[in-house]
């Protein structure tokens, strides 16, 4: 009976004192359900960044205009501002004249008033006179004299003319709350006069590499070691979707050391990344680690995904703690499917799951073959062929670094599919964004 209970251990985990042999510790999700669990994570918290700083971060409030803008009845044009009315029926052949006033100095609020025929020159972003109604451009006027302006065309009112609220509205919304700020909304900001602005701060990531086999990158690796690719693929991939990574470093197999620096992660960052040690076996630690965490809920232990399966998700409070496959190319695959997701949820971002990466369509270049019952995320490369975009799948084992290398994303085949054809027409996560040639 003993001998029984230590072979069944050899294949087996133990929690609380119960054994989970391959058959029932996992018992998988499909990528609905994991991206229901990770929407229930909330926001990292707020603070105020200088503008200069705002770019790419996530407005924590809305932003409401404190003003018009402009503000004021402002030029579109390089021309003549004058009343509209005196030039109508204006044509080439039949010009209107115009006594001309002067003109409007960029940056002051004109001294003169504009009367029945007469206009200013005037230049792009000038503020209109008094009396001024509309913009002629200049190339449809000819100054006869220094004090006559010949206008060939006829305006309507405020034609070429910036509203005092044409760009806001004072109490309109500006920026919505959970928007990643792009230049043009610095811009806006900086137009109003905001010298900060509220945003949802970087969520840090504290990333654990573990196994007994992995050495640090700037060692010679004896036969059987690899060196530590996890800890700069991982965190050169949050740095990329707008977070801060921790490198704790590496861990041996040991339980003492993987629990000491998991408790260190989850005191000085806002979510634990741990590569390695999430499969079945005696040896991987992480789901055992995790379980003595007084606090701990296991939320995933398994995906129904290739590759990728061996995947953990789980929460010390509401720190969501993440277990990645130990195979580079598994491991950020999940990172593109599903922490993406979740460091945009930590992040306050807003929107649907296509919202969070970049997306292009592709042609096929050739069949692939799937196993029904699981996603299978396919590696591909893409290029243009005449005036199509080819996706162009790039075969591997979950190991290699050398077929990400290649990649420029993802496609996904159906877990009810066995297949998908040449010349189907596929949607492809980007890793980032291709060479902009391929997509003109």
């Amino acid at each position: 009976m003993l001998s029984t209970l230590f072979s069944l251990c050899e294949h087996s985990v133990c929690l609380h004192g119960q054994i989970f042999g391959m058959d029932t510790f996992f018992k998988l999700k499909t990528t609905p359900e994991v991206f229901q669990i990770i929407d229930r994570f909330q926001p990292v918290g707020l603070e105020a960044v200088p503008l200069d700083e705002a770019e790419g971060r996530v407005a924590g409030a809305d932003v409401l205009s404190p003003q018009d803008l402009p503000g004021f009845l402002r030029s579109a044009m390089d021309g003549y501002a004058l009343r509209a009315r005196d030039t109508f029926g204006a044509s080439e052949s039949l010009p209107a004249l115009l006594e001309l006033k002067g003109e409007v100095l960029m940056g002051q609020s004109p001294s003169i008033k504009i009367s029945k025929g007469e206009a200013m020159k005037i230049a792009t972003g000038g503020m209109l006179p008094e009396g001024a109604d509309g913009v002629v451009m200049v190339e449809y006027c000819q100054v006869l004299d220094e004090g006559t302006l010949e206008v060939n065309r006829a305006i309507v009112p405020l034609e070429n003319v910036i509203l005092p609220d044409d760009d806001f509205k004072k109490g309109a919304i500006v920026i919505q709350k959970g928007r990643p700020l792009r230049c043009q909304d610095v811009g806006a900001l900086a137009g109003l006069g905001q010298t900060e602005v509220s945003v949802y701060r970087k969520p840090k990531v504290a990333i654990i590499s573990t196994g007994d086999e992995v050495v640090p990158i700037h060692t010679s690796p004896r036969p059987g070691q690899v060196r530590d690719i996890n800890r700069y693929t991982l965190g050169a991939f949050c740095r990329r979707i707008g977070a801060e990574p921790l490198a704790l470093g590496l861990c041996k197999d040991d339980f003492d050391s993987l629990k000491g620096m998991v408790a260190e992660g989850l005191a000085e960052a806002d979510t634990v990344w741990i590569s390695g040690g999430s499969s079945v076996g005696t040896r991987d630690l992480t789901l055992r680690v995790l379980d003595t965490l007084g606090d701990f809920e296991l939320l995933v232990h398994g995906i129904s995904i290739s590759p990728g399966k061996p995947t953990i998700i789980g929460k010390s409070g509401e720190k969501p703690v993440i277990g990645l496959p130990g195979h580079v190319s598994s491991a950020l695959i999940v990172a593109e499917i599903f922490l993406t997701r979740l460091i945009g949820r930590l992040s306050g971002l807003a929107g649907e799951p296509g919202e969070f990466q970049a997306h292009v369509e592709a042609y096929l270049s050739r069949n692939i073959e799937s196993k029904s019952g699981r996603e299978d995320y396919i590696r591909v490369k893409l290029f243009r062929e005449e005036d199509r975009l080819l996706a162009e799948p790039i075969f591997g084992k979950s190991g290699l670094i050398s077929i990400l290398v290649e990649s420029d994303g993802l496609i996904r085949v159906g877990m009810n599919t066995e297949g998908l054809y040449e010349g189907d027409l596929v949607g492809v996560m980007l890793f980032e964004s291709p060479n902009r040639r391929l997509l003109l």
